[in-house]
């Protein structure tokens, strides 16, 4: 079950400081590459047993201290669309603010849970000053302190509760579940529509899924998959929406619930940082990807153009640049089809099978031609490999030695790996264990 969790607030009540608790115990899907606006905005966090998305909406706040207000207005409306439970922030040290009450007034009117928290209660005496946000009408609150962490153990407890603890219902079978996601206004749409419009009876909802999400079966001329349809492929135009936020909250789930990722970004505006960003999260979550480039006939192009915008995209997307890139235009149906045969080759080099025997007689000989280096005269010796029964595809390998394996040596057991099993599309992960 796909579980999102939204921290909303005015400026300054301690949301990213409050995310970055709630997921710096774990490998957060975090970047910070300077300049690219996803950083500390989205990741992943666990409590007894339960596993969910954090979004921290104060990090897509633009502009001047006069745009503030408008722009939490938006983000506010957008959490309660797309999560499911809402944490709405508050500081203790200011006490309720006109502010406050206005986003408070929002939370009210809609049937999302909301937590109410009162965050900098880092003394007894500031515990008592939280009496005065019952006025906001939300019910109990909870006092916290994001910095070290009080009080955050009963704020989970509570949250958890408001998950669905049934199971998804399943699927019929094991089938390919592929999803189709961008930037607004790159083609998904038009590009669903001329698949799914090719020919209607072999349509069939699948009813009982969750709240925002459609698996869409789509079996004709060789193809049998689900399309992965969610709130993230239908724009919805009462909300103004801040870009990047928008993207973001309306991938996340469509990422969650697929197996294969299609991003399809716009020939003619180039791989943006919103392109990146949503690779990223389907990166991190360990999804096959495919580079879908549409509008390719509106660019203008030499010989070399497709091989040097190619080059452009793994530049941007590296180390993990093994990824088909396909050029296509939607409205004329150009290689639509190859996208679909690609992301189904990527589904099969995601799901293959290797033995531990097999895999250990192709890679002896490399790791003995090719050992780790020494580290102050210590040999660092791998002894054999296996691949884990994980949902993604993850290897560990077992050395005497494994705190002087260096990450250059991780990324060449990576590649070959990549290069000999194919691995193409699909990240992967590396451990190096204590034998």
């Amino acid at each position: 079950m796909s579980n999102i969790v939204a921290i909303v607030g005015r400026p300054n009540v301690g949301k990213s400081t409050l995310f970055n608790r709630l997921v710096g115990e774990r490998d957060a899907i975090v970047d910070a590459t300077s300049g690219v606006t996803r950083d500390r905005h989205y990741g992943k966090s666990e409590w007894i047993g339960f596993e969910f998305s954090v979004i921290d909406t104060g990090g897509y706040l633009v502009g001047s201290d006069d745009e503030f207000e408008g722009e939490i207005r938006k983000q506010v409306q957008l959490a309660i669309e797309e999560s499911d439970v809402i944490l709405f922030l508050v500081d203790v040290t200011e006490g309720a603010t006109p502010m406050d009450e206005d986003v408070a007034d929002m939370l009210r009117r809609q049937s999302k849970p909301v937590v109410l928290v009162a965050n900098k209660v880092d003394t007894h005496i500031r515990g008592n000053d939280v009496s005065e946000f019952y006025a906001l009408g939300l019910g109990e609150i909870y006092g916290i302190s994001s910095v070290n962490g009080l009080g955050t153990g009963d704020l989970l407890d509570e949250v958890v509760k408001n998950f669905d603890k049934s199971p998804d219902e399943e699927e019929d079978d094991d089938l390919p579940k592929i999803c189709v996601v961008g930037r607004p206004n790159v083609g998904k749409s038009s590009f669903i529509n001329a698949l799914l419009g090719v020919e209607r009876n072999i349509v069939t909802p699948i009813a009982g899924t969750t709240r925002d999400s459609i698996y869409t079966r789509y079996k004709t001329f060789g193809f049998d998959f689900y399309l992965v349809d969610t709130a993230g492929l239908r724009k919805k135009t009462k909300v103004s929406e801040n870009i990047e936020f928008y993207s973001v909250m309306r991938s996340i789930r469509t990422i969650e619930k697929s197996d294969i990722c299609i991003v399809m970004i716009d020939a003619t505006q180039g791989f943006e940082a919103q392109d990146l960003n949503i690779f990223s999260l389907a990166e991190r979550n360990r999804k096959g990807i495919v580079i879908l480039v549409n509008k390719w006939d509106l660019v203008e192009k030499d010989h070399n153009t497709h091989l040097e915008f190619e080059e452009k995209i793994r530049e941007k997307i590296a180390p993990f640049n093994d990824v088909p890139i396909i050029f296509t235009s939607v409205i004329s149906k150009q290689r639509i089809f190859k996208a679909l045969e690609t992301a189904l080759e990527v589904y099969k080099n995601y799901n293959q099978e290797i033995s531990t025997s097999k895999l250990n007689d192709w890679m002896q000989p490399i790791l003995a031609a090719t050992p780790p280096t020494a580290h102050k005269g210590k040999l660092v010796k791998i002894k054999y490999v296996t691949k884990l029964p994980t949902r993604f595809p993850a290897f560990v390998f077992f050395a005497n030695l494994p705190q002087y394996v260096r990450d250059s040596y991780k990324r060449f057991l990576e590649n070959q790996l990549r290069e000999h099993f194919n691995y193409t599309g699909v990240p992967l992960e590396i451990f190096i264990r204590k034998k």
